[in-house]
């Protein structure tokens, strides 16, 4: 990733991860993650609508930190560039789609589970790596553990994978940690359901949680 999406990221401590089967619900789930605080967001690879909804939120609302996750082929990678998307991440780790991304100026975070997969990442020139599945693979502890090795180099991770609102504080109290990913923010049935306040409300909550976590930290 460069300099400058790696500020971003840690800065926002947050980032909102949505699955968007409609088009028209871009724009809006986007100005409601936004009135609740949280500027970045990653769209998954997952819908037909996914490219054109990030179109529509980079041209309506370009404050917005705007990603891309689940891209798994070099077609992808290359889409997500076309469309002008700030990052990409993937829940593997293929030296093939770093290495595109690399080429293309396109910054970066492979997925990550094992040593093999840190390795693997490091050796591509990866610094900042995405955690998944984080709960279901040990959360905090298989982190910490796993991770020992490498510190000396830096690395910083994003955990995804079942995190919500009353176990997300554990990974950001973890200087590891540069931004925790979120699907509970903007559920799927809320987006589709059209309840942009519960999701302002959820926004605002997680965004409270980074700012008294950072506080007792600083």
């Amino acid at each position: 990733m460069s300099n400058l999406i790696i500020d971003k990221v840690d800065k926002a401590g947050i980032i909102a991860m949505l699955i968007i089967d409609e088009l028209n619900h871009a724009v809006p789930v986007a100005k409601a993650l936004l009135a609740g605080g949280i500027d970045t967001i990653e769209l998954t690879l997952r819908t037909p609508v996914a490219l054109d909804a990030a179109r529509a939120i980079k041209k309506e609302l370009p404050e917005i930190t705007l990603g891309f996750g689940t891209v798994l082929t070099l077609d992808q990678v290359n889409a997500v560039k076309e469309v002008e998307a700030d990052f990409a991440v993937s829940p593997g780790c293929n030296p093939k789609i770093i290495a595109e991304a690399y080429k293309l100026g396109l910054s970066f975070s492979p997925g990550i589970m094992t040593p093999t997969d840190i390795e693997m990442a490091i050796e591509q020139g990866c610094r900042i790596l995405k955690y998944f599945p984080a709960e279901s693979s040990g959360g905090m502890n298989h982190l910490v553990n796993m991770s020992a090795p490498y510190q000396y180099l830096g690395l910083k991770f994003i955990p995804l994978g079942g995190l919500n609102i009353k176990n997300a504080a554990r990974y950001l109290e973890s200087n590891l940690i540069t931004a925790v990913g979120g699907s509970w923010v903007a559920k799927r049935d809320l987006i589709l359901g059209e309840n942009w306040d519960q999701i302002t409300t959820n926004a605002k909550e997680i965004i409270e949680l980074v700012k008294a976590v950072r506080s007792k930290n600083n």
